[in-house]
């Protein structure tokens, strides 16, 4: 079966999105994208935590959501600062389980917790986006 190709495209004041497929296959090219960002802007200090807080939100998403695509949206909010959002088509917000220790599924939104900076998520006319936000060192 043939991939679908996408296009990273700029989404204003900096910022880069891509629509995806809801697959998860999918976080592999997030983590790509949100790796190519993060060293563009000079932010390579973010970019591990970033990939595993994008796998998560994607995970997420191809779990959850609803519809054949999701969006994933990076935006550069200040010098040292990116955040990272999943966009899907599900208004259903995500919960964050106190998984037990044999369980193998419910620890993502725990990883983004504990690697981020704070997250949340905006509740959209259609669906929502789940955000993460990284703060890497000023640079003087």
């Amino acid at each position: 079966m043939p991939q679908p190709t996408t296009r990273a495209h700029q989404t204003g004041h900096p910022g880069y999105s891509e629509t995806l497929p809801r697959q998860p296959e999918s976080a592999a090219t997030a983590r790509r994208l949100l790796r190519t960002t993060c060293a563009v802007w000079g932010l390579n200090d973010l970019a591990e935590d970033g990939a595993l807080i994008v796998s998560e939100l994607v995970a997420n998403a191809v779990q959850h959501a609803r519809r054949e695509s999701i969006r994933v949206v990076i935006d550069r909010t200040g010098a040292a600062r990116v955040r990272v959002g999943v966009v899907d088509f599900s208004k259903v917000p995500p919960v964050r389980e106190a998984p037990g220790p044999e369980d193998e599924d419910g620890r993502g939104l725990a990883r983004v917790t504990e690697l981020a900076e704070d997250w949340g998520t905006d509740p959209l006319p259609w669906g929502k986006q789940v955000w993460a936000e990284l703060h890497g060192k000023e640079r003087a």
